[in-house]
């Protein structure tokens, strides 16, 4: 199992596609080598998942 990315100082942003009137929001925290971690904005210390740069460059594509 690899280990767990330290993302004590990470600094997230909300993404655009996320509702604003406070449901659905997505965070995703970039600067992370080969990886996107992603959490959801009303549980900020919930769980965070991580996936890697290709399959995030791949959702959001294909949000688009």
């Amino acid at each position: 199992m690899k280990s767990r990315p330290d993302l004590t100082g990470a600094r997230w942003r909300k993404s655009s596609y996320s509702g604003t009137n406070g449901g659905d929001c997505v965070e995703v925290a970039e600067g992370w080598a080969g990886a996107v971690p992603v959490r959801d904005s009303k549980q900020p210390l919930g769980p965070v998942l991580i996936v890697t740069a290709g399959a995030w460059r791949a959702f959001v594509d294909g949000l688009r």
